[in-house]
């Protein structure tokens, strides 16, 4: 995936094409130039983000040495740039605009209309927290969902490939009021931005996340879908406040019996199927069924994935539960030989497990 996307941007048509776009807009630039500064010899070597990078330091040899003119030059192409071209943008503003503060934050918005500047805003976070925050939550009143999406984007304390930031990673405060604003935003990417920014928070203040959704829960149906994605992480690390919040029944009441599978030794890209009985005693229970795996990863340690199953409601009864799992590799998994324990989890509380041998092809 990775291999197609570098032969699909930055290529010797777009380049050509964003080069055009901006000297459309500033007469002066020197496109020939840009162009052979662009063009080095490891220049199709490099993978997506490192283009994406020394593109940014070219272009700066060639736009104006005062940040704000330069900036303009960039916020009058951004309507024309496509493609992962365009977050050279707001790259640009990551790289040169931590002096210019206002000029930086009028760009990352109009930026993030046509690509995202999700990731150029957190070195300004980083620099000043409390700053940074006061721009990100007017964007949270803004118009557009873009901009209202990356007011809540932009802060996630682990955004995935972006920065950490720290400070908000141990105090996750300023962050808050800011999803307050957001909680029943009419645009779905908006509120799934607020939910995994709650999960975000999460991984390292449980308690702050579930007091602020127990508060939340019953305000709208949108935010009640904001509570149950921020919860995900939460809810598959079995936390008992979660549960009940979601009206998990008392895992008491839920035992697991017959676990089994069709083999207990496979091939790598081989699948089985699993089979158990879940037993659902005396009252109508709220169940979430899941199951862990322990993979064995290259160095022999192993590292345990959570699958769910179903989440429904079970009258008192036996219920024959069958799957199937596969051991084929994927583009975010790759398997190893070993011993592959699988658990069983009801509401949280582990019910059971078998091993399977995996087998080199």
């Amino acid at each position: 995936m990775a291999e197609r996307l570098v032969n699909m941007f930055f290529t010797g048509q777009s380049m050509e094409k964003f080069a055009g776009i901006i000297s459309a807009n500033y007469p002066a630039f020197a496109r020939d130039r840009f162009l052979s500064l662009v063009y080095t010899d490891n220049w199709d070597k490099k993978e997506l983000k490192e283009k994406m990078r020394h593109t940014t330091l070219c272009l700066r040899q060639v736009l104006p040495d005062s940040f704000p003119e330069a900036v303009e030059v960039l916020i009058a192409a951004a309507p024309l740039v496509k493609g992962f071209e365009a977050m050279v943008l707001p790259d640009y503003v990551e790289l040169y605009g931590l002096d210019h503060w206002e000029k930086s934050m009028q760009a990352l918005e109009v930026f993030t209309q046509y690509s995202s500047s999700e990731f150029a805003i957190r070195p300004f976070i980083i620099q000043d927290p409390a700053g940074a925050m006061t721009y990100m939550n007017k964007f949270a009143e803004s118009a557009n969902p873009k901009v209202r999406r990356f007011s809540s984007e932009g802060c996630r304390p682990r955004l995935p490939w972006a920065m950490a930031i720290p400070a908000f990673k141990k105090d996750p405060s300023l962050i808050l009021p800011l999803l307050e604003k957001l909680k029943d935003d009419v645009s779905e990417s908006v509120r799934r931005s607020v939910a995994n920014n709650l999960n975000d928070i999460s991984k390292d203040h449980p308690d702050i996340v579930l007091d602020l959704c127990e508060s939340w829960a019953g305000d709208s149906a949108r935010t009640g879908e904001i509570i149950k994605r921020a919860c995900r992480g939460l809810l598959k690390a079995g936390d008992k406040r979660a549960l009940v919040l979601f009206g998990f029944s008392n895992p008491g009441l839920l035992q697991v019996e017959s676990i089994g599978a069709d083999r207990s030794v496979v091939t790598i890209g081989d699948e089985i199927f699993y089979s158990f009985d879940l037993i659902v005693h005396d009252q109508t229970c709220k169940v979430r069924l899941e199951y862990s795996v322990f993979f064995v990863k290259s160095g022999g340690k192993t590292s345990k994935k959570i699958f769910q199953i179903i989440e429904k409601e079970f009258e008192p009864g036996r219920y024959r539960i069958k799957r199937k799992h596969s051991f084929a590799d994927q583009s975010t998994r790759k398997h190893y030989p070993g011993v592959h324990r699988f658990e069983f989890i009801a509401n949280g509380e582990v019910k059971g497990e078998f091993l399977i041998g995996v087998n080199e092809r």
